[in-house]
């Protein structure tokens, strides 16, 4: 491996990002029923629904709704903080499959405009993975695929996809707090 040229190292880390992706979704489409009883788990079922459900790209899965139900059983700010970090971990899957050079996406108007958009402003593209992370939205692969063509820092990527699902599973969190526990209270 030390005669390798960095061209040809980086399209061997490429492959195998888009190898581990396909390998996500492939498993996670076959255990869905067994991710759904994972909120046993607590605040690691909290963390685990999420990056799980995000880590699909092209079969989704409604994690958020857990998080709502769960919402009315622990620490809705604690939830939302597990939770929200979770699927930023899943959404790494996105930006792998962008960084894996692969063009699943590149046929899509809408790819292309979050592309162009955040190729165009590349200082605000932080700013667009937060808002696209707090509106729950089908969309957000797209801008995570972006991000990874664009060699947007994973780290950078991480934090502010973070941001955003922490915001928004804390709206699901209190949401299902507040309206499991006023309608079912006994």
């Amino acid at each position: 491996m030390r005669h390798l040229t960095p061209e040809r190292r980086l399209t061997i880390l490429r492959i195998l990002s888009l190898l581990f992706v396909v390998g996500i979704v492939v498993v996670i489409f076959i255990f869905r029923e067994q991710v759904r009883r994972l909120s046993h788990l607590g605040y690691l079922g909290a963390f685990l629904i999420p990056m799980i459900a995000n880590a699909t790209i092209i079969v989704p899965i409604p994690g958020v709704w857990v998080i709502f139900a769960m919402g009315a059983v622990f620490n809705p700010f604690l939830l939302a903080i597990f939770a929200g970090l979770g699927a930023a971990a899943g959404e790494l899957s996105g930006y792998l499959l962008g960084f894996s050079g692969q063009g699943l996406a590149e046929r899509s108007q809408l790819y292309e405009r979050i592309y162009a958009l955040m190729n165009r402003h590349r200082r605000w593209s932080d700013l667009l993975i937060l808002v696209m992370a707090l509106i729950p939205n089908p969309f957000f692969d797209l801008a995570g695929i972006a991000a990874g063509t664009l060699k947007m820092p994973i780290w950078r990527f991480y934090l502010f996809c973070s941001l955003g699902s922490i915001l928004k599973m804390l709206a699901f969190s209190f949401g299902g707090a507040s309206v499991i526990n006023q309608w079912f209270r006994p």
